[in-house]
């Protein structure tokens, strides 16, 4: 196998650059995963314990990074409640530059050259026509589980930050920033809301030692007991001057509560004074998944592209 180098944190923030530089110009065409906040996000939380299962290439063009593959290979994730799940499969999170189009046959290569043993998957943007051709054109195909009402596929939703209202907490609650809040009751937030979750007190020192986190936009709503039953990540690009919502989560027993709602336009108006404009969230786009997604255009976002889910059969031997 050829160019078997894991991802590492300076790559991420060479990723992160490329999202930016597309981002400028055509933001419907960063894939699902590589985001600027989603790179620094799965990075950060899952290297610790996945990192040995992540080979990346990186293809470069005058000194600037201008295509990048990311392979996830089988690996086992134990998770809070002390389950265990095997991923036996091969996912794809990857970008080329519009103006190098035609390096997505090389990440293509590469890639069912790394996971050639294994079943395949990848989620292109949709509106990335090319890139679709390519890899039709590979052996790939739509993964019948992006198919129907309970797909999952992601879509990308954004909003400006031109207008937005005042939030509104139920008495006795309050906003909160993990600087505040600290680690302990910031990790907790989060395996409330996900449980069960592969997320712990490692994957948050991962997240923090990202070079775009900051614990003043990592945002928590506090309950009147101390419990931190809403929190969000935002993340800053100050180039495109955009913030993206990644993750967002409710402890179950304080949904319905609009917490949710006030955490978001709190983040908003958090994000613009510190120099944002416009803002992003991603989320489950089938009709059966409803839930976030209407939650996120409930406060102005609207769909601004989705991906393509695609999926290769393992090669036979």
């Amino acid at each position: 196998m050829t160019d078997f180098e894991l991802v590492t944190a300076a790559d991420v923030r060479l990723m992160q650059g490329l999202a930016q530089r597309v981002a400028a110009t055509r933001l419907d065409l960063v894939n699902g995963e590589a985001t600027f906040g989603e790179l620094a996000w799965n990075w950060g939380k899952g290297h610790a314990a996945h990192g040995a299962a992540w080979p990346r290439r990186l293809w470069f063009s005058g000194g600037d990074l201008v295509a990048w593959g990311w392979a996830w290979l089988p690996h086992r994730v134990r998770r809070s409640d002390g389950s265990v799940k095997d991923v036996t499969g091969a996912n794809l999170v990857y970008q080329v530059h519009p103006d190098h189009a035609g390096l997505v046959d090389e990440v293509i290569d590469w890639y069912d050259g790394t996971a050639a043993d294994v079943e395949r998957t990848v989620s292109p943007s949709a509106a990335d026509e090319f890139a679709l051709r390519r890899w039709a054109a590979h052996g790939y195909e739509t993964d019948p589980a992006s198919l129907g009402d309970t797909a999952y596929w992601t879509q990308l939703n954004e909003r400006d930050l031109i207008d937005v209202e005042q939030p509104v907490l139920p008495d006795g609650f309050r906003f909160r920033t993990a600087d505040e809040a600290g680690p302990e009751a910031t990790v907790r937030a989060h395996l409330d809301a996900w449980a069960p979750s592969a997320y712990s007190a490692e994957s948050y020192a991962g997240v923090r030692k990202t070079a775009t986190y900051r614990g003043d936009l990592h945002i928590l709503v506090e309950a009147p007991d101390g419990t931190m039953a809403s929190s969000t990540i935002m993340w800053l690009d100050e180039v495109n001057r955009t913030a993206e919502f990644e993750p967002v989560g409710t402890h179950p027993a304080y949904r319905r509560r609009g917490l949710g709602r006030a955490m978001l336009l709190h983040g908003m108006r958090v994000a613009r004074a510190a120099g944002a404009r416009h803002t992003t969230v991603a989320c489950l786009g089938a009709p059966g998944h409803p839930a976030a997604r209407g939650l996120y255009h409930g406060v102005g976002f609207r769909e601004l592209s989705r991906d393509a889910p695609l999926i290769k059969a393992r090669t036979a031997h």
